[in-house]
């Protein structure tokens, strides 16, 4: 009996080592991404011009990952999927910082901070959180979620839809409303994240909502953007229907197309890339969640900013959030090669950045 109970005590002990070592090793991962080396950063940014916006100072921000004391220090946040999620979110940041310094790409993943970027970025000063906004990729709940941390709401359910996209009424302020020394201390202290999605998928959900489904309450898209695209890229001038989807790629991936750009203003933020939106290889974020895997990933983003106990992420229905590969074949079964090749061009910073394959009906 004696032995018996000297070996439960030994796997004890022995099970306890494991849980020691494990967490020392995720601890230690963690600590290599936080602690990025300078070097990959250190060369001055030529920015991209992205619209007829004013540019403001560039924001030096320390390679720093801020999640909450709770989530960084305790050991019972890393239990069960947790710690799987903390994984793959370490996982998304260290492949980002590789191909942020990737030369190669240097022209597709880097951007300055300026103030259009700035103006995508939301500010829950509350709970020390940044949430840059990058539109068709379920944006509207996590305003949702911001607008009741701020207080304007008490809860997701209370928040008329025609507020949260209202930013003289959904207290929601803009990262740009601030200083200079007041972004930067928000910069470098607060929890900062953003959501992206297959970036093909993504265009096809603005052309959809945008151009096909056009709500009322935008006619610009189709009476205004629309006419201008049609102009400029219509290849067959008989045609007379609105906006086909292969006069849209044919806009996107248009070396030139910024000139059309600046005609739009602050509307093309749903169609161009997350890095003119959210300067990822600027920005230090603290993580970057997948619409494809939200079911895991807002939980473990609410947990890792500190706030899970104060609200939740409204419930996701059921498969909207898989990649739906037979709709984008769909989609561009009848564009041309060249017009995809110079589509993917120009988002294969996207691509790469957050780890999305490349389209096999463009390596057909």
């Amino acid at each position: 009996w004696l032995t018996s109970d000297n070996m439960h005590h030994q796997w004890l002990l022995l099970a306890a080592c494991f849980w020691v070592i494990f967490m020392f090793m995720v601890a230690s991962k963690f600590i290599t991404l936080t602690f990025k080396d300078p070097d990959g950063y250190g060369a001055k940014q030529e920015p991209l011009i992205l619209t007829a916006v004013t540019k403001v100072e560039e924001v030096h921000v320390p390679e720093e990952k801020h999640w909450s004391e709770e989530f960084q220090l305790t050991g019972k946040a890393f239990s069960g999927n947790l710690i799987h999620q903390a994984l793959v979110h370490m996982e998304r940041l260290e492949l980002l910082r590789n191909v942020c310094r990737d030369t190669a790409l240097r022209n597709l993943s880097h951007t300055a901070v300026s103030k259009f970027v700035l103006d995508r970025i939301f500010v829950c000063d509350k709970y020390k959180i940044l949430f840059c906004q990058t539109p068709k990729v379920g944006n509207t709940q996590w305003k949702k979620v911001l607008i009741v941390l701020n207080g304007a709401f008490s809860s997701i359910e209370e928040i008329p839809e025609n507020i949260v996209h209202d930013h003289e009424k959904n207290g929601l302020p803009r990262l740009s409303s601030f200083s200079d020394s007041e972004i930067k201390k928000r910069l470098n202290l607060y929890f900062k994240f953003f959501i992206v999605r297959d970036p093909f998928e993504r265009l096809i959900s603005a052309f959809k909502d945008k151009f096909v489904h056009n709500p009322r309450f935008e006619p610009w898209y189709r009476h205004e953007i629309a006419p201008g695209i049609i102009r400029k890229y219509r290849k067959n001038r008989t045609e007379t229907k609105g906006l086909q989807f292969e006069d849209f790629v044919r806009y996107l991936g248009d070396p030139n197309h910024r000139w059309l750009d600046l005609q739009f203003g602050d509307h093309i933020i749903h169609w161009i890339t997350y890095v003119e939106l959210c300067a990822p290889c600027e920005i230090s974020y603290s993580v970057i969640g997948h619409h494809e895997t939200l079911e895991d990933d807002a939980p473990f983003i609410l947990k890792a900013a500190g706030i899970d106990r104060l609200v939740s992420y409204p419930t996701i229905p059921p498969g909207i959030t898989v990649y739906n590969r037979t709709k984008v074949e769909r989609y561009f079964s009848g564009i041309s090669k060249r017009d995809i090749k110079r589509l993917y061009a120009r988002f294969e910073g996207d691509f790469k950045l957050f780890g999305y394959r490349e389209p096999d009906f463009l390596l057909n």
